[in-house]
């Protein structure tokens, strides 16, 4: 599917999907709580529905009540010995090691883009953990074969946090203690997220405050059904107040500053590159001003790359974005994509130096683009062709259903022709 976009000023108000982050999180420990767990403002983004059918595959019965509240009965049981994961990154890291609790080989297979992306950091832990492991290289699809023990184990934070999440998530249930080192974290505020919704669900996990370099969790818990409203997702909140700040006005509803979520530094972002911005209890407004170049460092917000992109090829001078190493691996490789698809649009990237993405604001130009089947590049590229004095053709638009399937009808909404 192509999409098209042109010049035009944006003003109104949009309640972006609710985070697919928490809301995986929420449905794993809704597979392994013992009882009827109930989740409210779901967004069935692609995400989200390949975490629902590993946890029915793992034994979860789910009823749909409405068309954004689910009931989940849990209960690790699994009906065959495969996981299929979809394309989703953070349900391959975070159901690998649940999956491994059962007795029986699991094998985890994924689809498109996840095929490439490494997940050598889950093999030896596991091992360690005394999982029998049989994988592809470093690869899916990935065979493991539990119970996962407890005990003393280091892993490698340097790539992903989303292993660190399922581990944390798991090991709960294992039957001994567990001490967990982690060398070099990165996402931290992600791992935040991971221990919050684990209280939530009656669990502790234990380390030192602002130090994610050890924890501690202990075994034998076990996790208690709840009732939970899913947080609206900054994520795909970043994009929209990106608009505002660049073409007119938004509020976005159903969100808070003081959501653990990591992308909420969109709003240091944008205060940094002169923006206005408003800050009211479940709502942020951003609106136009001219905007001057900024540095920003998000390494450990890498998913808000696409949106700063836009946002600094919309500022005056050159902006500098710390943090391209943690982008090689996501759905496209995304400091590449972006250095292309915006040199297409007359957007001057640099990326020759290490861990560090310089854009020349500017006029964007008209131009056909390809998102490379990546959602948050589709997302920016659209939002800065509202720039554009012809039009930008997007291709391959219909990625977006991966985080945000309503993004394109959100923004015609508030367009003003």
């Amino acid at each position: 599917m192509d999409k098209s976009v042109s010049l035009g000023s944006v003003n109104g108000t949009i309640t972006p999907p609710s985070s697919k982050s928490y809301a995986q999180r929420a449905i794993a420990l809704a597979l392994l709580s013992k009882g009827r767990t109930t989740l409210r403002n779901i967004e069935f983004c692609k995400d989200t529905r390949s975490a629902l059918a590993c946890i029915e595959a793992l034994g979860a019965k789910i009823t749909y009540i409405d068309e954004r509240t689910i009931s989940i009965d849990g209960g690790l049981n699994p009906i065959g010995n495969s996981l299929h994961v979809g394309e989703s990154g953070l349900a391959t890291r975070l159901f690998t090691p649940i999956a491994s609790l059962n007795r029986s080989a699991i094998c985890i297979q994924g689809e498109g883009t996840l095929l490439h992306r490494p997940m050598h950091m889950m093999i030896e832990p596991l091992r360690e953990l005394g999982v029998k492991v049989k994988d592809g290289g470093g690869y899916l699809p990935i065979e493991v074969e539990g119970p996962i023990h407890g005990g003393k184990i280091r892993v490698d934070g340097s790539v992903s946090s989303q292993f660190i999440t399922g581990l944390l998530l798991a090991l709960p249930m294992a039957e001994e203690d567990t001490t967990l080192y982690v060398d070099s974290a990165v996402s931290t505020p992600y791992i935040d997220m991971t221990i919050d919704t684990a209280q939530r669900f009656g669990v502790e996990i234990m380390h030192n405050e602002g130090d994610y370099s050890e924890f501690f969790i202990e075994g034998r818990q076990e996790y208690t059904p709840t009732d939970i409203s899913i947080e609206g997702d900054w994520s795909g909140a970043s994009t929209m107040l990106v608009a505002g700040a660049i073409a007119g006005e938004v509020t976005v509803k159903n969100i808070s500053t003081l959501s653990r979520q990591a992308d909420t530094a969109i709003c240091r972002a944008l205060e940094r590159a002169g923006a206005g911005i408003v800050i009211e209890h479940g709502s942020i407004t951003v609106s136009k001003r001219p905007l001057k170049a900024f540095t920003f460092d998000a390494t450990n917000c890498p998913d808000l790359f696409p949106a700063l992109a836009a946002l600094a090829a919309a500022a005056e001078g050159e902006s500098t974005i710390i943090g391209t190493n943690r982008l090689m691996h996501k759905e496209s490789d995304r400091a590449e994509t972006i250095r292309r698809e915006y040199e297409k649009l007359g957007i001057s990237v640099d990326i020759s130096e290490d861990n560090i993405m310089k854009i020349q604001g500017g006029k964007i130009l008209p131009a056909t683009v390809f998102s490379h089947n990546d959602h948050r590049i589709a997302m920016s590229l659209a939002v800065s062709a509202l720039r554009c004095e012809g039009t930008v053709t997007i291709e391959n638009a219909e990625c977006v259903e991966k985080s945000y399937p309503e993004f394109f009808e959100d923004l015609e909404s508030i367009i003003q022709r």
